[in-house]
């Protein structure tokens, strides 16, 4: 294929991709194969002589839908949202054919200074003080492992890069058990260990209790550790869990901690002014991640990390070989000294057509509308005799059993699930809270509509009857 046959056939793609949306709704959300039915259907070795585009976009047409489970399906209810929003989706087209490697401001000025003001943008959409600064990162698990790397270095007086851990103290990471795995693979990546991320107990509102943390630090520097950092969560992925954030900073500041706040999904409904005393006090955190892509739009992958100090984790993360030097610009910002990867792609483009193709007005306004329908459900759901709510709404997201009398919850649940999942109207997940198999529900795909949210409650219901 040839760059003079690229209209061709990104016309074709153009019209199999309105095709895909405007049938969208009209399809199962959840891929209905069976594991290796889409590996059986391609050839098991590569081709050595090319094939024709025509071939190839058949095969892709007859192999690739069928095992789709549709993110952008409008009663997508399941995990957190990877939204895709049209304005993206041109913006990452550009962005794949332009195809820089975007690792230094030299090799392309364009990315690195759009990613600064795309991301000083969104500081001022989420409210956050002036100072902060921040980087793209590909994922929230990248930012958080940037964060717990800064804390071991932070705590090491950053040596551990140079001399390695072997002969370090016992660093200690505080968190509650309602933060992501992510901040478990992070401790075990940057060297720390699982058996050192200490889990704090949590109030009635499952949010970390600051006396408790205080006693965990406390009863480990008797013991001879050192703690390095402190992670907390405003909309935790089981539940959406809320940390109240002054009174662990507080501590944190006092016993010297670095701060982390993982808002990965939450942190977009904080456009909306209203709804940022949930995360009061994060203009005291050391880093903040969230990520555009999951509830604003933003084509995966797009997460933000901001800092309220860029200089410990540039002292952690950063390598300027003489072959990456800028010369004649000693302090220009290279945004690979910020992050575990050399390689960068040019992910503000998406942020910038994103914003100004629904203004923050009307990214407000689908957040809004996500947290009124997501309460509605709620509320249809705890007036049902055979349903309990498990969880109340944390911005648009709450957890309920299927509870009818006479049988096990956990099991009714489970077997509801699967029912509801196999039917395909809708797709939801589950989690585990205090014990119970719960199913969650969200809303936030990006054009999701009352009528689909209420959908919802219909399905749920006459599967549970039936």
């Amino acid at each position: 294929m040839k760059y003079s046959d690229y209209g061709k056939w990104t016309a074709r793609a153009t019209a199999w991709i309105e095709r895909y949306f405007s049938t969208l709704p009209d399809q199962p959300v959840r891929a209905q194969t069976s594991v290796g039915d889409i590996a059986a259907r391609l050839p098991q070795s590569p081709p050595d002589a090319p094939a024709d585009m025509d071939v190839i976009m058949a095969d892709f047409e007859r192999i690739v839908p069928d095992g789709l489970t549709h993110w952008q399906h409008p009663r997508f209810f399941a995990y957190f949202p990877a939204n895709a929003a049209p304005a993206s989706m041109i913006a990452e087209q550009l962005t794949n054919a332009i195809a820089a490697q975007c690792m230094l401001w030299q090799t392309s000025p364009a990315a690195t200074e759009v990613e600064t003001v795309m991301v000083d943008w969104m500081r001022q959409a989420l409210g956050l003080r002036d100072g902060f600064v921040g980087v793209i990162q590909d994922s929230a698990s990248s930012a958080t492992l940037s964060a717990v790397l800064t804390m071991r270095e932070r705590a090491l007086d950053f040596q551990g890069n140079t001399t390695g851990l072997s002969n370090t103290p016992r660093l200690r990471i505080y968190t509650s058990e309602q933060v992501h795995t992510s901040v478990d693979k992070a401790a075990w990546v940057a060297g720390i260990g699982q058996d050192n991320l200490v889990r704090i107990p949590t109030d009635e509102n499952h949010a970390m209790r600051a006396d408790a943390l205080q006693d965990a630090i406390d009863a480990d520097r008797a013991a001879g550790y050192t703690p390095a950092g402190l992670i907390m969560c405003t909309g935790g992925t089981s539940i959406g869990a809320c940390d109240h954030l002054p009174p662990l900073i507080k501590i944190a500041k006092a016993e010297g901690l670095y701060t982390h706040l993982d808002a990965a999904w939450a942190g977009s409904a904080m456009i909306c002014p209203e709804l940022r005393h949930i995360w009061a006090g994060v203009d005291d955190c050391d880093s903040i991640v969230f990520n555009p892509h999951k509830w604003l739009g933003a084509q995966f992958d797009c997460s933000i990390q901001f800092l309220s100090d860029p200089a410990p984790q540039l002292k952690t993360m950063g390598i300027r070989p003489s072959f990456l030097e800028t010369q004649g610009a000693d302090e220009v910002t290279n945004y690979n000294e910020w992050t575990v990867p050399l390689g960068r792609r040019f992910r503000a483009l998406k942020i910038w057509f994103l914003i100004r193709a629904y203004g923050l007005d009307g990214l407000r306004t689908r957040i809004r509308n996500h947290i009124k329908w997501a309460e509605m459900l709620a509320d249809k759901l705890r007036n049902e005799p055979d349903f309990t709510i498990t969880t109340d709404c944390r911005f648009s997201l709450f957890t309920f059993q299927y509870t009818p009398t006479g049988g096990d919850a956990d099991t009714a649940t489970a077997a509801l699930l699967e029912r509801i999942n196999d039917d395909g109207r809708i797709y939801l997940t589950q989690t585990k809270h205090d014990g119970k198999f719960c199913i969650r529900f969200q809303a936030g795909q990006f054009d999701c509509t009352r009528d689909d949210v209420m959908l919802a409650y219909d399905v749920i219901v006459e599967l549970a009857r039936g």
